[in-house]
């Protein structure tokens, strides 16, 4: 099956699982802005990679705004966050960000990547400070608040090539 894969990527984790995945499919890769001024028609399959931003998936309205045109191909897209892969919102918030019908038409898995502050942007940055800031300060904190504020307080890795199993296992299908 003739497969691309196409990502955005801001800190580099969405794009080192778009490069796992097209290696390990055979697939093209293309970052977005390229993937833009190519013609896909001769695709079977097109997969996006975009990173979590809040519960939604960067530059998704570019893949959702095209999901008619691509009538009968196997769609895919995978999101890349800092969260843990057991946490329970990653369904809730991947749900979020297509309607019934469109979850239909293309499946979503969540990929685990982590934060890298030294790659985010000026903005990226001081909103995830701020955000840190405020969970810290919070009083009664959860457990899982509590564990989430010191994770992201500094950079780290997660990512881990297990977790495009099922996504190699979906395009083979």
């Amino acid at each position: 099956m003739k497969t691309i894969v196409i990502y955005t990527s801001q800190t580099g984790f969405t794009k080192r699982y778009a490069q796992w995945i097209a290696e390990a499919s055979g697939a093209d890769c293309l970052e977005l802005s390229a993937a833009k001024k190519t013609d896909l028609s001769s695709y079977e399959a097109i997969v996006y990679g975009g990173w979590a931003c809040a519960g939604g998936i960067s530059k998704i309205g570019w893949f959702k705004g095209n999901m008619d045109k691509w009538k009968g191909k196997k769609l895919v897209v995978f999101c890349v966050g800092g969260s843990p892969a057991d946490s329970p919102d990653i369904d809730t918030a991947l749900k979020q960000n297509f309607t019934e019908a469109e979850r239909e038409k293309v499946k979503v898995f969540y990929c685990p990547g982590g934060f890298n502050y030294e790659k985010m942007s000026a903005m990226s940055k001081l909103t995830m400070k701020v955000f840190v800031k405020t969970l810290k300060a919070k009083k009664d904190k959860t457990e899982a608040e509590q564990v989430m504020a010191e994770m992201i307080s500094s950079s780290y890795d997660i990512s881990n090539r297990k977790y495009i199993e099922p996504i190699l296992q979906y395009l083979a299908k």
